[in-house]
């Protein structure tokens, strides 16, 4: 068991090599598609439904293979609204957007040798959610996602990638009997959003 123990180790350290240098800074342009997902809330429900989503981001490597990334994306979608009858409440405009404002920190892992580097990463920060019927609100977001990097001989390289997206919103007030009295507590719904995608980047750094 030790035996494969320290293989494990070994194995571990021999990837996580210099898949990027330290101090090297890189502008993505991303471009995917983003599946839809079902809300509830108390009395009706809803979808945001898929879409291209699309966006840029500036990414910084302060060490070796780990970075910080801010970036933007958009996803323009239709956001209908179903009443408990299952008929459809904002028909005439359900159209809208979810804009993602998002700081995230990524793991390279490979050497610098290696034309292709698996990589994890994940961010939080903030949707600007747009409404047609009830203008714009904004909430708490994150991410997570993991991917390759296909590198090339010029500054450029590709990342593939899948993601799962989440925005928090308040949607109400309910109120509860208690030994207290009755006590009030904000509704909360979140959306969870898998999608592919895949950006192109450029080092500046090369």
């Amino acid at each position: 068991m030790k035996k494969y123990s320290f293989f494990l180790i070994l194995f571990l350290f021999s990837i996580t090599g210099n898949a990027q240098k330290a101090n090297s800074f890189l502008l993505n342009l991303y471009g995917g598609y983003t599946f839809s997902d079902k809300v509830e809330y108390e009395n009706s429900y809803g979808y945001v439904e898929d879409g291209f989503e699309y966006g840029a981001g500036l990414e910084y490597f302060f060490v070796q293979n780990i970075s910080v990334e801010f970036k933007y994306q958009r996803l323009d979608t239709k956001l209908p609204l179903y009443g408990p009858m299952g008929n459809q409440i904002n028909k005439a405009d359900d159209k809208g957007a979810i804009n993602y404002i998002l700081v995230d920190s990524n793991h390279y892992f490979g050497s610098s040798s290696q034309k292709a580097l698996p990589y994890l990463g994940g961010g939080l920060g903030v949707a600007i959610l747009e409404t047609p019927q009830s203008g714009n609100g904004t909430y708490f977001a994150w991410e997570i996602k993991g991917g390759i990097k296909i590198k090339t001989s010029s500054p450029l390289s590709v990342n593939l990638h899948a993601y799962l997206q989440s925005m928090t919103a308040a949607v109400g007030n309910s109120y509860y009997w208690t030994y207290i009295g009755v006590v009030g507590a904000t509704d909360y719904v979140s959306t969870y959003q898998f999608g592919l995608g895949a950006s192109l980047s450029y080092d500046f750094s090369k």
